[in-house]
């Protein structure tokens, strides 16, 4: 398998703790959006102009008369119309009636002045603007409907609201008195086109009767009569079905029969046909044959006795024969006098039933015509009651189909803006987008974050936490507060060791300022400090930091000595710390960009390793030059840092693989940079360090956090 393939990071889980982390750390976030909206909130709140409001309440109803109408039923003449509401509230907003209420009130002149620098308005134009003011809202439950109209003025609203009631109130009953005259007068010609219409059909009618010769005698019937009675073609057809029945149970009984061997037939035959005679022949049979079986035990079949059984049963056999054809003949003799009946009987309803169809055939015409006049006759007769009922109902006094309640009066107080409202959204919608905010940059942010993010995606541990801000225990000393992270860290490297002697440690990183540097330096000091005696090498030939960092010269190193410009006595420096040494980089000609991957190099690893305890190579990003891939493969050990959200997470998967692939000993990762105020997931390490931190003030007497004095510079002398 490919170490360079990159494998797709598997879904963690968060726990409430996380979301808790996230928002602790873009707190920043959450809070600049929460007072940007709050902010912006307010002062829109305050800048809008002051709107008052005022509302009329009307009854509405659907249109009815007080007497019920003539063809209205009980309980079918107010139905229940889910679409009423909403029309009547179209209706309350169209031009015919906000029209009336814009002529009323002069709204087109007064709205000109106000709104136009004093020219007057068109109709459309305030009728936009009219409905922008108003809000219908029916009452739950009622039939009342609330028309509230905003303005800035309170008295203009009251006047709006009352004079859109009045208005509506007039369209309904204009409307209702127009559809009845309407209607009555749409009603009283559909009738006259209809008498017309029955006239023509009598005409066709009587013309057709006279033409085909057709008896009709009876005035109602809409059919011809036909020649057999239906109480009659009921029996013939009840007759006919119970014949076809009994007809087809008897040919079921004579096949069944027909199929069954002749000793069985003899035995179901009797049973089936309920033949007495045949029946006491057979008993006869039985004991003349059991008989014979005793006779021919008891006396032989020489006896005279037992030949005289012998002839009476040979006897009784031919009868029972005789008998059985005998039955099964006149079986078969019934069910062809069954068959020759219900042949007739559908002969004779064949030859009625084709009599009748062409008779009706002939008169089929006529009939035709004299049902389309019944049917014209029929709604003659309800155009004659709807017009009778409408003439009535025109009469009848009306119910006020839409009531004025409660009329407008002017607000005291305006309505808009809504100031508490209107702070409380803004609070809760800054809330809300700064939360939302801070959870989609941490979505995207795709660093880093979590000890459990290296573990799941590298599959590496971490050996080591560091925190923020750390110093150099160089200059701090032994009792630094932030010793103790690399004094942990150099427990985990101690016992991750296979073997104790690989001794020689690269520290690399996916990119550049993850505090690589300063964790060789401070991992090293650590190791000086216990005792053992400990080389820095810095390898990072291109950006070299650590002699600034130990302050002292970078004028011989490294590439000094692979040059084979220096001897190794020559390049090695000491420090303020007698156990801890440092090897500087020099100066890298342009020539010699692939040093560190010379046989000189590799022989410089192995003799160091057998004069310092442990070597700590600081190398450059993998993933910018090939010099850390050539540190990685020939050291013992190689430690990745990685500073906590600064690189994606795939680019540190990267590095990992390259440190693979090149045959590097990956021991482990450092996590460097942590927040352990902010970030939960690091709850202990950072309880660790504050109560280091409190027992050193305790134990000093003075601030945690007071400067110390200019540490003494690093002493350059030649160790060897």
């Amino acid at each position: 398998m490919d170490p360079l393939t990159t494998q797709a990071p598997q879904e963690s889980k968060l726990h409430f703790l996380d979301y808790w982390r996230i928002i602790r750390i873009r707190k920043t976030v959450i809070l600049a959006v929460f007072l940007l909206v709050v902010i912006t909130a307010t002062l829109v709140t305050f800048i809008l102009p002051e709107s008052y409001s005022s509302f009329a309440r009307i009854k509405v109803e659907r249109d009815a008369s007080d007497i019920q109408g003539m063809t209205e039923r009980p309980g079918y003449g107010m139905g229940y119309d889910p679409y009423f509401i909403q029309t009547e509230f179209e209706v309350i907003q169209s031009e015919k009636v906000l029209g009336k209420v814009i002529e009323l009130l002069d709204l087109n002149t007064v709205w000109g002045r106000k709104y136009q620098n004093g020219e007057k308005l068109k109709t459309t134009e305030t009728i936009e603007l009219l409905k922008r003011r108003i809000a219908l809202r029916p009452v739950r439950n009622t039939s009342f409907l609330e028309i509230r109209v905003y303005s800035e003025d309170k008295k203009e609203a009251a006047d709006i609201a009352n004079a859109i009631a009045e208005a509506y109130r007039d369209h309904r009953l204009e409307q209702r008195r127009q559809l009845t005259i309407g209607g009555l007068k749409a009603l009283e010609d559909r009738y006259q086109e209809q008498e017309n219409k029955i006239r023509k059909v009598q005409t066709e009618m009587e013309h057709l009767r006279e033409t085909n010769v057709i008896s009709d005698m009876d005035p109602s019937g809409l059919s011809s009569t036909p020649s057999l009675d239906s109480t009659i073609v009921r029996q013939i057809q009840a007759t006919q079905i119970e014949k076809k029945t009994r007809l087809i149970g008897q040919e079921e009984i004579l096949q069944k029969l027909k199929a069954l061997p002749p000793d069985e037939l003899k035995q179901v035959l009797p049973r089936t046909m309920q033949d007495t005679i045949l029946t006491e022949l057979i008993s006869q049979f039985n004991l003349a044959e059991q008989k014979l079986v005793t006779l021919r035990k008891d006396l032989g079949e020489a006896h005279p006795d037992f030949i005289r059984v012998q002839s009476q049963v040979d006897d009784l056999k031919q009868k029972i024969d005789k008998s059985v054809a005998g039955s099964m003949i006149a079986l078969e003799t019934q069910v062809a006098s069954a068959r020759a009946e219900v042949t007739q009987l559908d002969k004779t309803l064949d030859e009625a039933k084709k009599t009748d169809i062409e008779r009706a055939e002939k008169s089929r015409t006529y009939f035709d015509k004299k049902r389309e006049l019944e049917n014209l006759l029929g709604f003659r007769r309800i155009l004659e009651m709807k017009i009778a009922a409408e003439k009535i109902d025109v009469e009848l006094p009306k119910t006020m189909m839409v009531e004025i309640m409660d009329r407008a009066v002017p607000s005291l107080r305006p309505v808009r803006p809504n100031k508490p409202l209107n702070i409380s959204l803004g609070i809760v919608i800054g809330l809300v987008v700064g939360v939302g905010l801070a959870f989609f940059i941490e979505y995207l942010d795709t660093s880093v974050k979590t000890i459990d993010d290296v573990e799941r995606l590298l599959q590496s541990p971490v050996l080591g936490v560091i925190p923020q801000n750390v110093g150099y225990l160089v200059d701090e000393g032994e009792e630094s507060p932030h010793a103790e992270a690399y004094r942990v860290l150099r427990t985990n490297l101690l016992f991750s060791r296979k073997d104790d002697k690989l001794n020689a440690v690269a520290v690399v990183s996916a990119g550049a300022g993850e505090g690589k540097s300063t964790t060789v330096l401070n991992l090293a000091t650590v190791f000086a400090q216990s005792g053992q005696r400990v080389l820095i090498v810095d390898s990072d030939l291109r950006r070299p930091t650590l002699h600034k960092l130990l302050r002292v010269s970078n004028n011989v190193g490294l590439t000094n000595y692979l040059l084979k410009q220096n001897t190794l006595e020559e390049v090695i420096q000491t420090t303020v710390m007698s156990t801890l040494d440092f090897l500087a980089s020099g100066k890298l000609p342009s020539s010699s960009l692939g040093i560190l991957s010379s046989a000189q190099m590799k022989s410089l690893i192995g003799e160091l390793k057998q004069r310092y305890d442990f070597v700590f190579f600081d190398s450059p990003p993998i993933m910018g030059v090939s010099d850390a891939s050539i540190l990685a493969r020939e050291a013992d050990a190689t430690l990745q840092v990685i500073q906590y959200r600064r690189y994606p997470q795939l680019m540190n998967v990267r590095a990992k693989q390259l440190i693979e692939k090149v045959g590097g000993n990956l021991i482990g990762i450092v996590l460097n940079n942590i927040n352990m105020s902010q970030d939960e997931s690091y709850y202990y390490s950072g309880y660790y360090h504050d109560y280091y931190s409190k027992n050193k003030e305790m134990a000093e007497g003075s601030p945690a956090g007071k400067e110390t004095g200019p540490a003494d510079k690093t002493k350059i002398k030649q160790k060897y």
